[in-house]
């Protein structure tokens, strides 16, 4: 098939390179947000979709909005037979919809019809599941909530962070998304409606969702810091400051310690939580690099029964 892909962030180029490394099918062109700043100097930046394709000698097309004309008017002159699409960022118009043969197909990286929307990989860990994995669907005007191809099952691990989980997710999805396509092409594969049942949703997180409650359970504790990681950042207040949680370890026979109440000891920091300690591995103060957390409380001095989040 003659395929335009559509992505924008580095979780969407395994893909991409499995569908130029396959052999089987044409990439024709490749669809991606507009440059944005990026670094200390803000300069304008390509995406890693479209770096990606410019060293493979790939159109890129760059629309502001999806259902501008002069992008409609170049994909329609490309006429692609399919569209496979990952983390491209916008949503499609039913006239984009509609020039495709066989449609816009999505990888997203949840089981659907669970977690769909921008964040399924954060709200999966921060929920407590176990199991995840990727989806191949088709696009339709609705949430993910188009006819599924196919999936791939992935374990959420005990210390996985959203990075992590979305690292691993995007070399599963990248085989996925090409075994879709090859499918499309030779009849083999059809879309099966989903079921109505256990449906969720992963809204975008924000900076303020990832603000830690010290009298939540240490498990959510410990799954907030993970599903945040690396963005937004779960952070917490000290001394009227942000402080950036970037790993903790729960500690379930540290009793002691109130919501927040902090606890130094020459090479650990606990705090306390709504149930029992957890252990600050690494942490960010604000205008600072990352560091250990027992050298951060050598810096900043903790007196006994200091707390965060106040």
């Amino acid at each position: 098939m003659k395929l335009v892909f559509a992505g924008t962030p580095e979780v969407a180029v395994p893909a991409l390179d499995a569908l130029i490394a396959s052999g089987r099918h044409e990439v024709a062109a490749v669809v991606t947000r507009p440059d944005a700043p990026a670094g200390r100097g803000r300069h304008l930046v390509a995406s890693p979709v479209a770096q990606r394709a410019q060293e493979a000698g790939i159109e890129v097309l760059k629309p502001v909005k999806p259902r501008d004309e002069d992008f409609l008017a170049r994909l329609r002159e490309i006429a692609p037979d399919c569209c496979p699409v990952v983390a491209y960022g916008a949503l499609l118009p039913r006239v984009a919809l509609d020039i495709p043969a066989q449609g816009w197909v999505n990888l997203h990286f949840s089981l659907l019809p669970a977690w769909r929307g921008a964040a399924p990989v954060q709200h999966a860990i921060m929920a407590g599941d176990e199991i995840t994995g990727a989806t191949t669907f088709l696009i339709e005007e609705g949430l993910d909530s188009g006819p599924v191809y196919g999936t791939v099952t992935e374990e959420i691990r005990p210390t996985d962070t959203s990075g992590d989980l979305l690292t691993r997710l995007a070399f599963a999805g990248s085989g996925l998304l090409a075994a879709t396509m090859d499918g499309i092409e030779d009849g083999t594969l059809k879309a099966v409606p989903q079921p109505a049942d256990g449906i969720s949703t992963a809204s975008k997180i924000t900076v303020e969702d990832a603000h830690i409650d010290w009298a939540a359970p240490a498990l959510r504790v410990d799954r907030m810091v993970r599903g945040c990681t690396p963005a937004p950042g779960a952070w917490t207040v000290f001394r009227a400051e942000r402080l950036k949680l970037i790993q903790v370890a729960t500690v379930p026979d540290r009793t002691d310690l109130a919501p927040g109440e902090l606890s130094v000891a020459k090479n650990n920091v606990y705090v306390g939580t709504g149930s029992y300690a957890v252990e600050l591995l690494w942490v960010q103060a604000q205008g600072k690099k990352p560091m250990r957390a027992a050298d951060w409380a050598r810096g900043v001095r903790i007196p006994s029964g200091e707390r965060l989040g106040v």
